[in-house]
């Protein structure tokens, strides 16, 4: 291998990845181009509505080691799980032609002890906001 076949290895190199770098070049310049102008005209002091509690329920610029309402975290708990009902219901709609009784009625049984435990927490006020 010659010093000429070098050179055109690079000279190709170059030439089709141009394109790339340039594409690569300009989004990081229009990029910081952008962050920048947003920075620079957008207002720094936060409003008042921004400062006020939202869904939480309590000043979000307080101490950090204020008690924390329990149901928060019970009512976040009940919807992740409820929330994987849903993301299991899905799969298993599509594919119930190829699962056979097996999958349905293991599904169903599934579908049944979700429904149980909805009641309970239903029954003993976890759904309740007071």
């Amino acid at each position: 291998m010659n010093n000429l076949e070098i050179f055109v290895f690079d000279s190709a190199f170059y030439t089709e990845y141009f394109s790339v770098f340039l594409t690569l070049l300009i989004g990081l310049a229009l990029a910081s181009v952008i962050s920048g102008a947003s920075y620079f005209l957008s207002r720094q002091a936060s409003d008042p509505e921004k400062l006020s509690p939202y869904e939480c329920g309590f000043e979000p610029f307080e101490d950090a080691r204020n008690t924390f309402d329990i149901r928060f975290y019970l009512v976040a708990i009940l919807f992740i799980l409820f929330d994987l009902e849903a993301c299991f219901l899905f799969p298993w709609s599509v594919s119930l032609n190829d699962i056979g009784n097996v999958g349905f009625w293991s599904m169903l049984d599934f579908i049944i002890e979700l429904t149980i435990g909805f009641i309970y927490a239903w029954k003993i006020g976890s759904l309740e906001w007071e």
